[in-house]
């Protein structure tokens, strides 16, 4: 019976082998044999930008890099004895490791001095399930004291921070452990090294170099680190478009704005892996390619010029008096029939940490900051009566004082008796502006009387400048454009000082969208910095082929008679090149006829000196276009908190002459050039095609 039973167990037995081998030994075979294909994108450097005249800006600078790939199969142990090999040949920043990693380091590293940080009464409440294994492990934290992370020495700190970058992305993407200051020697020693490394390697990585340095430098933008990789406010959208976690993104300004451009294609490459993750082959699905490149607006030769004589005409200011609150200005040159860009200069002085006083770019300054900005909007104001009726091309005016009852006496800034539109504008009357919105409101003016007026022509007035482009976006291609503050307040006495610029406040970059508006004709042009989007090529300094050519794009049109602008045309001329026009002493007898009009806005400042906040000040403003009578550049000139008091530097008029001077002597030094070159190629020609020339 005994051998019976051990028979009958037997048979089941090779039975049960036979069913599992002859049935489904496919099955189980394939399942063991089973391989699974996982895609994996590759970042790549990101596209250039050119200046106008194809000189590089921005380029990518390569790097020596050292990076990790997580396989699948690796475990976090075998992770920390490749960090502590790597940490021994690498020199390793560590003053990003926090506090908290160092502490997890220290108990991985003790476990008996650890587990004795907890008493015997927690481990018996963790015993009865009353503490849980997060809670003991918190307990150990909360009790590794300062001098135990002090113990923590400088290779095992590396050896932290590499292993940090190691667990910063996913299974089979590269990780960037190091790409700063790679040395040739840690660069062969982990190449040679790499079989004890696994998952280790050498490579090229790249780098933003701006060639131009701090020039126009806060308008190109800045990029995200490896290490910092996407924004965790902007996680979700790029991932949705098949980022990564670590890629390098931009963050402000050209290089934010322009992203989708710049970013360019990953690499993809398919790992074949068994369902342990061992990599069975790798396969190139496709080819990187590096982002497009942008040819900017921006003419670099002229914008340093610029740049430099921001910088020489404050520094002079801030020798004299009253000008202790100074401390910015603003540029802005702009094609006024395309909206193409020539330069966008700010300059801002600030303390360094050793006190002293130094310049630095602020050209983002004429886009995100605004300012009360004078009679430089006094076109807008004429144009506005014209539309209204309020005057007519011709229309005179008493420059008197206003004595309105209940309040201060009012006057221009001397008394010019009865003048018209055009003398208005030329000696820049601001009774005539007040007269004029008067009319426009519905009011009576008489001298010693209320003045009652119809509170809707603030909003006749704002949304006549809005066409111009004053008080609203510019529609400028960069990130967080700002539109200006209106005032809130609606006293009648109010709407004469909005009419003269001294209540509403304005960006640089919105009046010289509002001067080149009226220096083309009436059209309102969107400003923009990028030219021209271009493929990458491999060649350096190379332009590839055309991919987009921004054109002009006009956001509206003027409502206006022709005729009503040219006569403010000739209005900004007489301003600049007539009598006693307010900039003739700065501008008369120049060769290239510039038309224009200054501001002076009497403000409160509200700078970075919170002491000095509320402190009477005078901001100037100039506005320009040349030639008057065929426009090519058009210019705004904006400097908050140029001095204290009734007087004090013309910084307005001495930047926006220079400013000018320096792009038509540029200009012609260029064609002088052309024409040489152009005259030597004809000599050279003439000399090949001589017969007797051997």
């Amino acid at each position: 019976m005994l051998f019976f039973v051990v028979f009958l167990l037997f048979s089941v037995l090779i039975l049960r082998l036979g069913e599992l081998q002859i049935v489904f030994g496919d099955d189980f075979k394939r399942e063991i044999e089973r391989t699974e294909d996982i895609t994996v994108n590759n970042p790549v450097p990101r596209g250039k930008m050119f200046d106008r005249n194809g000189k590089v800006i921005v380029d990518n600078k390569p790097l020596n890099a050292i990076t990790y790939t997580k396989y699948q199969q690796t475990d976090q142990a075998e992770m920390w004895k490749i960090a502590a090999r790597l940490a021994k040949i690498i020199n390793k920043d560590t003053s990003k490791v926090p506090v908290r990693e160092i502490k997890d380091y220290w108990i991985l590293k003790h476990p008996d001095e650890a587990k004795a940080k907890v008493t015997e009464k927690e481990w018996a409440l963790y015993k009865q399930e009353k503490l849980d294994d997060k809670q003991i492990y918190k307990l150990q934290i909360d009790r590794i004291t300062d001098d135990e992370v002090k113990s923590i020495k400088k290779e095992e700190l590396e050896t932290i921070a590499i292993h940090r970058d190691f667990n910063s992305g996913y299974a089979l993407t590269p990780q960037i452990v190091k790409n700063k200051n790679v040395t040739p020697e840690e660069f062969a020693k982990v190449s040679e090294n790499l079989e004890n490394l696994p998952g280790v390697d050498t490579t090229t990585d790249w780098v933003r170099k701006y060639a131009f340095g701090d020039t126009l430098g806060s308008i190109l933008g800045d990029v995200t680190t490896s290490e910092a990789g996407i924004p965790k406010e902007q996680l979700e959208k790029y991932m949705a478009r098949d980022y990564s976690r670590n890629d390098r993104v931009g963050k402000s300004y050209l290089e934010l704005q322009y992203e989708d451009v710049l970013h360019g294609q990953k690499a993809k490459v398919k790992n074949v892996t068994d369902k342990t993750g061992k990599i069975l082959s790798t396969e190139v699905v496709s080819e990187g390619k590096r982002g497009k490149d942008l040819v900017l607006t921006i003419d670099m030769d002229l914008q340093k010029k610029v740049e430099n004589i921001i910088e020489d005409e404050m520094w002079k200011a801030k020798q004299a008096p009253n000008t202790a609150l100074l401390d910015r200005a603003f540029v802005v040159l702009m094609d006024p029939n395309t909206g193409e860009v020539l330069s966008l200069a700010g300059k801002q002085i600030s303390k360094n940490k050793k006190g002293k006083q130094v310049m630095n770019d602020f050209a983002g300054g004429n886009i995100t900051t605004s300012y009360n900005v004078g009679s430089a909007v006094k076109g807008a104001t004429i144009l506005t009566g014209y539309k209204t009726g309020a005057i007519q091309p011709g229309s005179t005016q008493l420059d008197e004082p206003l004595r309105i009852a209940s309040s201060p006496v009012m006057s221009s800034w001397r008394t010019f008796g009865r003048i018209n539109d055009l003398r208005a504008l030329q000696v820049s009357s601001n009774v005539y502006m007040w007269k004029t919105v008067i009319a426009m409101a519905g009011g009576h003016y008489q001298a010693n009387q209320p003045l009652p007026l119809d509170y809707s022509a603030f909003d006749t007035l704002r949304q006549s400048f809005s066409q111009f482009g004053l008080g609203t976006r510019t529609g400028i291609d960069l990130p967080n454009e700002m539109s200006g503050f209106p005032g809130s307040d609606r006293t009648p006495g109010l709407l004469l000082f909005l009419s003269i610029g001294q209540y509403d406040t304005y960006t640089p970059i919105q009046l010289a969208q509002y001067v080149s508006t009226i220096a083309n004709g009436g059209n309102r042009i969107q400003p923009h910095l990028v030219k021209e989007i271009h493929e990458p090529v491999m060649e350096n300094n190379e332009l590839g082929p055309l991919v987009e050519e921004i054109q002009p794009k006009v956001l509206n049109r003027l409502d206006m008679k022709e005729a009503w602008i040219k006569r403010v045309q000739e209005g900004f001329r007489m301003v600049m090149q007539v009598g006693d026009g307010t900039a003739v002493s700065h501008f008369k007898n120049k060769p290239y006829h510039p038309a224009g009009k200054t501001g002076t806005a009497q403000a409160f400042y509200d700078g970075a000196d919170k002491s000095k906040r509320g402190t009477p000040v005078m901001n100037l403003s100039l506005v320009s276009f040349a030639p008057a009578d065929n426009p090519e550049v058009a210019m705004a000139v904006v400097v908050p908190w140029a001095y204290q008091g009734n007087s004090g530097p013309s910084l307005n008029n001495l930047i926006g002459k220079r400013v000018l001077d320096a792009y038509f002597d540029l200009k012609k030094e260029r064609q002088d050039k052309e024409e040489k070159s152009s005259s030597d190629q004809k000599e050279k020609g003439t000399e090949n095609t001589d017969p007797t020339n051997e």
